[in-house]
């Protein structure tokens, strides 16, 4: 890695010089391909990644891009990474707009299901969100639906955005007999809320089940470990909320009658 500064890591080493190579001043997007990736690590004599596709799911779920191009993007704008076909991808500049928990909101305390061995096995924090939310129904809870997993970490493709992946796919009914179908995204540790995956789940969700009603949601882990739950929708490019619950899963034992009461007053 002899061309990379010892403040930069090999992903970052690459997004950015295909950025800069692509990068015209005043420009709102930029389209790129995967075939760059290997040219670029090339000119960078660094070893490309194992998985390159892990490269750019960092940058568009995990990590902020590289300070040298957030630098380039207008005030009031971030520059964000959308999938534009098979391999193809964008550069595009968004509205900055940071999805994150309200800590002013109540908690809700609800029994937790969550078997145990599933959770000794459980691979990372993704796998033991998801696990929590289908055991313990938190998407009925907070829908106020009946619902069930349909499949989860579904690969397909959308046309006009190429390859992606819902972490989980539920669909549900409600007490009229009207069915939905639910993607969720689950987000631990450091991942943050994206637009791009939202805008990808609302879309695949509309090809696919064009006769459903799509209802996406998010689910992340919060510093305590409880889970907040969101509902979500694009207007104009960015992602709003349309509803958003704190839940806190606890032993039985450890729900009083105080808080049972408080829970009928709420109601």
């Amino acid at each position: 890695m002899a061309n990379v500064p010892p403040s930069k890591n090999r992903y970052e080493a690459i997004i950015e010089k295909i950025f800069k190579q692509h990068y015209v001043k005043g420009a709102k997007q930029l389209s790129f391909d995967r075939n760059e990736f290997e040219q670029v690590a090339k000119i960078l004599t660094i070893e490309l990644p194992k998985n390159p596709g892990d490269l750019i799911y960092s940058f568009r779920y995990r990590n902020p891009l590289p300070a040298s191009i957030r630098l380039t993007a207008e005030k009031g704008c971030e520059w964000i990474i959308e999938a534009a076909g098979r391999a193809k991808y964008l550069f595009k500049q968004a509205r900055i707009n940071r999805i994150v928990p309200r800590p002013e909101l109540i908690t809700i305390k609800v029994p937790d299901a969550t078997p145990e061995i599933v959770l000794g096995y459980a691979q990372g924090d993704e796998q033991a969100l998801l696990a929590k939310v289908r055991y313990n129904r938190l998407v009925d809870i907070f829908l106020g639906l009946t619902t069930y997993s349909l499949q989860n970490h579904l690969r397909t493709t959308v046309k006009g955005i190429g390859q992606i992946e819902i972490d989980e796919l539920y669909i549900g009914l409600d007490r009229n007999g009207n069915h939905y179908v639910i993607p969720v995204q689950a987000k631990g540790g450091k991942d943050q809320l994206s637009v791009a995956q939202t805008a990808q789940d609302l879309a695949c969700c509309k090809e696919k089940f064009p006769l459903l009603t799509c209802r996406a949601i998010s689910a992340q882990f919060m510093d305590d470990l409880r889970i907040a739950m969101f509902e979500l929708t694009v207007e104009d490019g960015e992602v709003k909320v349309v509803d958003e619950k704190h839940y806190k899963l606890l032993p039985m034992t450890e729900i009083f009658k105080d808080d049972l009461a408080s829970d009928r007053q709420r109601n």
